[in-house]
């Protein structure tokens, strides 16, 4: 029997404990983000929204980053554990370990040189650029401290630690939302005050996770574990890649949504800022959803990885169905809460104009209308990854944003203005859908008949 409790364990037990931490995780990290707009929205008003917004593609990027390394180094990690080659995994941990660190500090010091310019290119505004650049030239201090802390988080879920890569995530989160209205409302530190006060909250994030780096407990790192090797590089680049180009694909949309809003909205009666404030809550609230779906797959990742790896491939498709179906439920919520409720969702982000929430309204009913089925793409291409396929994951990763909705958001306002920049939402998530099922299909057709093979004994 298997000793390990991914190649033994229920396989509903095994989703719900690590599911829960990875949502607890993901949840919290995207309440970093929310948690600001809230308070800026109420201290700063609807420009210091849009300041967040134009900001939000650097946080993107740094998941991305975070995501191509921790991923690629978590989902072979596992494979390699499934194998019993532990020295092995320990050599692809310390690599990755050290990829994030010399990232990291590149990204910083780019985004630090480049601000005003990346700012202006990510949508920014005479009247929001102010507010934009006050604000992302502070929260780029925390950007090493968030790749090295996402990434070792999943690191620590592939050990078979998911609480406690929770709490890294959590503790952070605690400090950040008890600091946003000490430093907005009390020290009368405004959008400066919110930004101090998530790096603050990463700093914290960090050293739990540094902590984690002496107490694997499938692994041994030694000194020689982090010694940069270019091959073990590339391997876990090449098997990250489609995670990370997902979240790369997301900061495109952002870049391309932003100004396509701001043209078309300065031609509208909405105007220019408008838009841009209604587009940052939208695509924040549904990133709490997106959170969700996320931490499912990334719950998922070590049972598939593992048992792939294992060659237990009915389990392997058995945690791939069942996470969709839970993806199902959650979604559903989603949708019904975007649809219902929206004008209450926008009014905790504070106050404004009637046409304000009169368009952020309208955003939200169409933008997100096919939400309920936009997470079988998330994890169909974390499920790839998964099981070493990265560029059938790639190809995932792409669908959604850069095949589909990237140019129905330039072609649809030439016809619908500004209505056509929403319409692109819904459109793209359904032929992604369309795209996940058929490839998907062919993937579990594959495992099925090497299950029965491997049980025939052939």
């Amino acid at each position: 029997m298997d000793q390990n409790p991914l190649g033994s364990e229920k396989i509903s037990t095994l989703l719900k404990s690590f599911a829960v931490p990875s949502i607890t995780a993901t949840l919290v990290g995207s309440l970093y983000n929310i948690v600001d707009q809230i308070f800026i929205g109420q201290g700063v008003g609807y420009l210091g929204n849009a300041a967040t917004n134009v900001s939000y593609p650097f946080s993107t990027i740094c998941l991305a980053i975070a995501l191509l390394i921790g991923i690629g180094s978590a989902s072979r990690f596992s494979v390699f554990l499934g194998k019993g080659e532990r020295e092995r995994g320990a050599m692809i941990v310390g690599n990755g370990i050290s990829l994030m660190v010399l990232a990291g500090m590149l990204y910083m010091a780019a985004g630090e040189l480049f601000l005003t310019p990346l700012l202006k290119l990510f949508g920014a505004t005479k009247e929001v650029l102010p507010y934009a650049e006050r604000y992302a030239g502070i929260i780029l201090l925390g950007m090493p401290l968030l790749i090295f802390t996402n990434g070792v988080s999943s690191l620590i879920r592939a050990d078979g630690k998911p609480k406690y890569s929770m709490l890294c995530m959590v503790a952070g989160a605690i400090v950040n939302t008890i600091l946003d209205p000490v430093f907005i409302f009390g020290f009368h530190w405004g959008i400066t005050g919110a930004a101090l006060a998530t790096v603050f909250g990463q700093m914290l994030s960090f050293a739990m996770a540094f902590r984690y780096l002496w107490r694997f407990g499938h692994i041994r790192l030694e000194r020689k574990c982090f010694r940069p090797n270019l091959k073990e590089s590339l391997g876990t680049m090449y098997i990250g890649i489609s995670s990370s180009l997902n979240q790369i694909a997301i900061t495109l949309v952002q870049v391309v949504l932003n100004n396509s809003l701001t043209c078309y909205g300065a031609a509208s009666e909405y105007g220019s800022e408008i838009p841009l404030a209604a587009c940052g809550i939208v695509m924040k609230t549904n990133a709490i959803l997106l959170s969700v779906i996320v931490g499912l797959s990334q719950g998922m990742q070590p049972i598939v990885g593992y048992n792939f790896g294992a060659g237990k491939y009915d389990r392997v498709k058995g945690a791939y169905l069942l996470t969709i179906r839970w993806n199902l439920v959650v979604s559903a919520a989603g949708f019904m809460l975007f649809q219902l409720f929206p004008r209450q969702i926008v009014r905790i982000f504070g106050d404004g104009e009637p046409l304000y929430f009169s368009f952020a309204v309208l955003f939200m009913r169409i933008f997100l209308f096919m939400v309920i089925i936009n997470g079988v793409q998330v994890i169909s291409s974390s499920f790839f990854s998964s099981i070493g396929r990265p560029l059938k994951g790639l190809v995932l990763s792409m669908t959604r944003q850069v095949f589909f909705l990237i140019p129905l958001i330039l072609i649809l306002p030439l016809w619908f203005g500004i209505l056509g920049v929403l319409l692109a939402g819904p459109i793209a998530d359904l032929t992604a859908f369309l795209v996940s099922v058929v490839l998907v299909g062919k993937e579990l057709g594959f495992l099925s008949t090497g299950a029965r093979l491997r049980k025939s004994g052939k």
